[in-house]
């Protein structure tokens, strides 16, 4: 299937040389959740404001759904919905008057049954003739994400969309997006939350210096880069492992009070077994004990620490 965005060695060189993109290609399957992941400064917003037609690129192409960013502009930007990190609104405007005339301003007709079901999904419509400046911060961010659903995008990027909201807007939109997903829109996100990241996409971008490190399915991720942990609380500390028990990845902490068995995610945990019985026959007795594995916020913690 042809992906619903394609980069091809895209570059981004500001006036200053600042070199912001380097060589990015891309591509980003129909339908599919995408969380573009990577620490401050690394792209991200650049990125995206390229792929929305806001910055204009030093070199390389762009697709969205099959039209170029440039010589095609006007389609590949009505395929395309825009949640910004920035509250930018009119402030002396109703919600209702702009959302619709976020709509219009994509050669839409008007629709105003669509309006109408984006407001009461967003539960703004409660709201629908308050003035923008009547608003408190989080109902503003409803307003963003209510605009650029307006005309109806096959591709929805989500900037930072849920940073300084309640969580109540939070559970919300990630219901909608979920509901957008079923319908097929195509969902690209940045976010600080990680665990949004992993409890919504389907592939993981990661871009650090204005170069893409890694693209892969999240839990082909999950189970290549993590890690597990077996934590067992001694019932009483060991000043030292016994001979024979200092296997890889074992290690005394706590002052000997607890004893860590780590090993890859993806590899079958036979070890814990022989383990277990190595501390038997050591008398080793323990009281508790607590498995763990590594989330997505660590395996990219690691692979940012890794290209520093």
């Amino acid at each position: 299937m042809q992906p619903i965005i394609a980069i091809e060695g895209l570059n981004k060189t500001y006036d200053s040389g600042f070199r912001a993109l380097k060589d990015i290609n891309l591509e980003i399957r129909r339908g599919e959740t995408f969380a573009l992941l990577g620490p401050n400064g690394a792209g991200k917003t650049t990125l995206i404001g390229i792929i929305c037609g806001l910055i204009n690129p030093t070199s390389g192409r762009v697709w969205a759904d099959g039209h170029d960013i440039v010589r095609d502009f006007r389609a590949a930007r009505s395929r395309i919905g825009l949640v910004p990190q920035e509250l930018t609104t009119d402030s002396f405007e109703t919600v209702w008057n702009t959302v619709s005339f976020s709509r219009g301003l994509f050669g839409s007709a008007p629709n105003p049954r669509h309006i109408e079901k984006v407001l009461r999904d967003l539960s703004l419509w409660e709201k629908r003739d308050a003035r923008l400046i009547e608003l408190s911060g989080g109902m503003k961010r409803r307003v963003l994400i209510a605009k650029a659903l307006s005309h109806e995008p096959s591709i929805l990027f989500l900037d930072e969309p849920t940073a300084g909201v309640d969580v109540d807007l939070r559970r919300e939109m990630w219901n909608m997006v979920g509901g957008l997903r079923e319908s097929g829109v195509t969902i690209i996100l940045t976010t600080h939350y990680i665990e949004e990241a992993e409890e919504m996409a389907d592939r993981v971008g990661v871009i650090n210096h204005g170069e893409i490190i890694l693209v892969e399915d999240k839990n082909t991720l999950m189970a290549k880069m993590g890690k597990r942990q077996l934590s067992l609380q001694l019932q009483a500390p060991l000043q030292h492992l016994p001979q024979g028990l200092s296997a890889a990845g074992l290690e005394l902490l706590d002052d000997g009070h607890q004893l860590v068995y780590t090993f890859d995610a993806q590899h079958e945990p036979t070890g814990i077994a022989d383990l277990l019985r190595q501390l038997n026959a050591h008398h080793i007795e323990f009281k508790d004990l607590h498995s763990s594995q590594s989330s997505l916020e660590d395996i990219f913690v690691d692979l940012v620490r890794a290209r520093a």
